[in-house]
């Protein structure tokens, strides 16, 4: 069964995979390279990345999935529409679905990934990730807010990865509490919260030292790698030093 409970038959063999997320993508072009044969427009890394491309998470080309012919498709529960995934299971399609909002369901989700849905090992550089997040954060806690889209403003909530990720490295999102996973909030509460942090990742809106900062007068704020703290990948090996870098 995949993360969401589903059962999902898989080959014995798996030598064709589509992802339509951009992390799972990564990490399998990290692992078994030559399964990947097709991923979404937004897959970016690795940068070399020569794959047959199937449009977006949110509106993937299925015709065009389906003439890939996979052994499996990888998407995830937050990422991908539900009814894409089930017209491709009505196609006939494994569709293995994963649901990760913390670093340890990452690790775990991604072993079953590797070991069931693409039947191979465990890649090297999850030990490595592993291992990267296992010292304990250092120094005073700090308080953040995230915002992650503009016009309207959008923050990080509750149960998310992201906010996870953070905590790990010592540092508090304002709105874990928060009823909705990514809700709405008007800048000048934002401004009111005083938060120690303004985390502005560069994903899904683009923040940036002249588009975003000068919201947050009198605020400190944090630029940082949207991959490094939304992905779930090989990117976490590195993740742990460069975002406390980025955060100060």
């Amino acid at each position: 069964m995949d993360d969401t409970g589903v059962p999902v038959k898989i080959p014995e063999t798996v030598r064709r995979i589509v992802s339509l997320v951009p992390s799972l993508t990564e990490s399998v072009a990290a692992t078994v390279p030559e399964a990947l044969v097709g991923a979404t427009d937004w897959c970016s890394h690795p940068a070399d990345l020569d794959v047959a491309r199937v449009r977006g998470t949110k509106n993937p080309d299925l015709d065009a999935i389906r003439r890939l012919r996979p052994d499996v498709v990888l998407a995830n529960a937050e990422e991908n529409r539900a009814p894409d995934i089930e017209a491709l299971r009505e196609s006939g399609i494994a569709v293995w679905v994963t649901k990760i909002e913390t670093l340890d369901q990452a690790f775990r989700s991604l072993e079953r990934m590797f070991r069931e849905a693409c039947r191979t090992g465990r890649p090297g550089w999850l030990d490595a990730a592993e291992e990267a997040w296992r010292a304990p954060a250092e120094g005073a806690r700090r308080t953040a807010v995230v915002p992650i889209w503009r016009r309207p403003w959008m923050v990080v909530g509750r149960d998310t990865f992201t906010g996870d990720v953070l905590r790990r490295l010592g540092v508090v999102n304002l709105y874990a509490g928060h009823e909705e996973r990514y809700p709405k909030i008007p800048l000048a509460e934002l401004v009111e919260r005083r938060p120690d942090l303004v985390v502005l990742p560069d994903e899904p809106y683009a923040f940036s030292e002249t588009d975003g900062p000068e919201c947050f007068p009198g605020l400190a704020c944090a630029l940082v790698s949207g991959r490094l703290l939304t992905w779930y990948g090989p990117s976490l090996v590195e993740a742990p030093a460069l975002l406390r870098s980025a955060l100060g």
